[in-house]
């Protein structure tokens, strides 16, 4: 066996330490920021000034910050006003209140893109507006949001490094951590480099798939 398979034999078990750290981290930060992304949007399109402004006044305010910044004051701010996270929990947290942000944006450029003729044809027949929702506006928003949202995705698992600026042990933080110990530097952040391609290019061919799909049953 040639010494570089050994020293990826060798590497590769804590790599994939911080690969499913990473996929923790991708996952649950997706799913909070996809139910803030969508109130926001849901507030941002409802036509009433209280509740529009203030979604409109986050989104900005939230957008305007690094995502480095909003992880350090979670991180080290926070515990001065009584709120003690994990390193986890802020690192989930600040990626979910980051990205709500693009997410709601994609959100309401969906709903916004559907057809104004459905939505005024829905209240013609005395239609609530929650029911418009669910059974008109909600479901094309979301089948014409698809691809951005996708696209959410994909930056949401690469910017989930960010992380590591916090001690969280995701897949960057362990590359860290190996190459300073081994002095590997090519090793190690090659292999490191290649696990993020292991979970980009599916999760990309996945959305494609489900876009064509939805594409075709329209």
């Amino acid at each position: 066996m040639s010494p570089l398979s050994e020293r990826i034999q060798e590497y590769l078990p804590l790599l994939v330490t911080g690969l499913w750290q990473t996929v923790a981290v991708t996952l649950i930060s997706l799913v909070l920021a996809s139910a803030l992304g969508l109130m926001w949007a849901l507030m941002r399109s409802s036509g009433s000034r209280w509740m529009s402004l203030p979604a409109r006044y986050i989104v900005e305010f939230l957008r305007g910050i690094p995502i480095l910044v909003v992880l350090f004051y979670i991180y080290f701010v926070m515990p001065e006003v009584g709120l003690d996270l994990t390193a986890f929990q802020a690192g989930v947290m600040g990626l979910a209140l980051t990205y709500s942000c693009y997410i709601g944006e994609t959100f309401r450029g969906g709903i916004e893109a559907v057809d104004r003729g459905q939505i005024e044809a829905a209240k013609s027949i005395g239609m609530k507006h929650g029911k418009m929702m669910r059974r008109i506006v909600l479901p094309q928003a979301f089948r014409i949001a698809l691809p951005p949202y996708g696209n959410n995705m994909v930056m949401l698992l690469k910017d989930s490094s960010q992380v590591s600026v916090i001690s969280v042990a995701e897949l960057t933080m362990q590359g860290k951590m190996l190459a300073s110990s081994t002095f590997d530097n090519m090793t190690v952040f090659t292999m490191v480099a290649a696990l993020y391609l292991c979970l980009t290019i599916p999760l990309n061919f996945l959305m494609r798939r489900v876009e064509l799909k939805m594409g075709a049953a329209t």
